[in-house]
């Protein structure tokens, strides 16, 4: 038995995306993490995922974008709900609106790298066998005995959440009734032929991924062990039932398989242990939200964990994790219920699929769709008060450059056009900036460190009193 020597602020179970931005949020408040990962080396099969515009806006709250940009490929924000193929909307209100394809490996790399430069410790290879908690922290027991001790745990350790299990949390919801092949890989046969067969079942498709690479998406012929890969062979046999030939494919650069389970944890928070990421909810990756749905879950938490482990938090704060994610995990497990109907090859849901696919002409609808899907029309419920309020603010011209450049170190900003504003008593945890703000209409607003804005108004009393409900009390 080992001693209970190490002493952290807070344990991560799971290095993911989700956990490693967590780590990377806690450490810009000087919080000690250790994120404990039961793999000895990162997943390395590769699968493109897409970061969305509002993660590509926390990446830039952060400074990581430049970084990842580099590592990935810039498409327009088009042809993602439900795969119906229209234009990317006009009038997206965001400095950011593309989508960035980009390696699962590479993202997951660069936040770990992250975390690592801010002084988060990453150990692999280490299993977590058993945890408990006290009114002063958890006791977490890894698979060889050792023992350590931390103030508060969080799973970020995916689907099969250990945490989550030893929890007993529930995770009600539906398990996967179909399963589907996806990957990118060459073909044999010309641009021409493949549009002609095409069109024969809503849930195949080839698509143009890159110079002579196909994106192929298949039905599995069953529901299997997910955990096993699929072959070239499986995508060759399913395209021959499925569309009369296997199009020759050959030399994959990546294959997974995907179900439609979808399920939604009853709690994110029991006590000192918290749940992040597919940890928390699962879903089809129809528009391909589950990454970016768990990578915002960490920046929602990141500064409110730091703040009830520094000892400033508000006596509420820590619970307003569950009250404003919770919902968003909820509605994006209804839009991906929605697409995967849209994709079935039913006469009902083929007509709908028709109807929706008219009524995406509308540009109102397809930006409302397309919003929805990249988490832009997020508001959180912080009172009655101007639509801007609970909502994220746009990378806005300020004086000093850019807006997102002044929340790289994870704090509170006032941003105040009146200049008789002041965070004083708060300067330790929230910025100040004097500026016009004629680009929105108001006077001041206060935003969170995760770029939501919590007020609006020009009144010094107002703004104490709501300095003092998010970032604590006065020094």
């Amino acid at each position: 038995m080992h001693s209970q020597q190490s002493m952290f602020d807070v344990i991560i179970v799971g290095c993911g995306p989700t956990g490693a931005m967590l780590a990377a949020e806690l450490r810009l408040h000087d919080v000690r993490v250790l994120v404990l990962d039961k793999e000895t080396e990162p997943l390395s099969f590769v699968r493109i995922v897409s970061l969305h515009m509002r993660s590509l806006e926390l990446m830039a709250m952060r400074g990581l974008l430049d970084r990842i940009l580099k590592h990935g490929r810039q498409r327009p924000v088009g042809g993602i709900f439900a795969a119906i193929n229209k234009p990317a909307p006009h009038g997206l209100d965001s400095a950011h609106a593309y989508l960035l394809g980009i390696p699962q490996p590479v993202i997951v790399q660069l936040l770990e790298e992250h975390a690592i430069a801010l002084g988060a410790q990453v150990r692999r290879g280490i299993p977590v066998a058993s945890f408990e908690q006290d009114d002063e922290g958890v006791t977490v027991e890894l698979a060889d005995g050792e023992r350590l001790r931390s103030r508060y745990l969080v799973g970020c350790d995916g689907a099969r959440s250990i945490v989550r299990k030893m929890l007993g949390v529930g995770f009600p919801g539906e398990p996967s009734r179909t399963e589907t092949l996806m990957g990118e890989m060459e073909v044999g046969v010309s641009q021409e032929e493949i549009a002609e067969v095409s069109g024969v079942d809503r849930r195949f498709w080839l698509r143009p991924a890159g110079v002579g690479i196909y994106s192929v998406v298949i039905p599995a012929a069953g529901v299997s062990d997910r955990a096993e890969p699929p072959t070239i062979e499986d995508f060759q046999q399913q395209l021959r039932t499925i569309a009369g030939t296997d199009f020759g494919v050959h030399s994959p650069r990546w294959l997974s398989r995907f179900g439609d389970a979808t399920r939604l944890a009853d709690r994110y928070r029991v006590g000192r242990v918290l749940l992040a990421g597919d940890a928390a909810h699962i879903h089809p990756p129809a528009g391909g939200q589950g990454l970016n749905l768990g990578v915002q879950d960490a920046v929602n938490l990141g500064w409110k964990l730091a703040a009830q482990v520094r000892g400033w938090a508000p006596e509420t704060l820590l619970d307003t994790y569950h009250a404003e994610r919770h919902p968003v995990a909820a509605a994006v497990l209804d839009n991906t219920r929605a697409q995967m109907e849209l994709s079935s090859t039913e006469p009902g849901a083929q007509a709908l699929r028709r109807l929706l696919t008219e009524l995406m002409d509308f540009n109102e609808v397809n930006r409302y769709l397309i919003e929805k899907i990249t988490a832009m029309d997020i508001r959180y419920d912080f009172g009655v008060g101007s639509d801007l309020l609970g909502r994220r603010l746009r990378d806005l011209d300020v004086r000093q450059g850019r807006l997102y450049d002044l929340l790289h170190r994870g704090r509170g900003l006032l941003l105040d056009s009146t200049e008789r504003l002041t965070v004083s008593g708060w300067s330790d945890r929230v910025d100040y900036l004097a500026d016009s703000l004629a680009a929105l209409d108001v006077t001041a607003v206060l935003m969170r460190p995760d770029g939501h804005v919590a007020w609006i108004g020009d009144d010094q009393q107002d703004l104490d009193d709501h300095l003092g409900r998010w970032f604590g009390q006065r020094r």
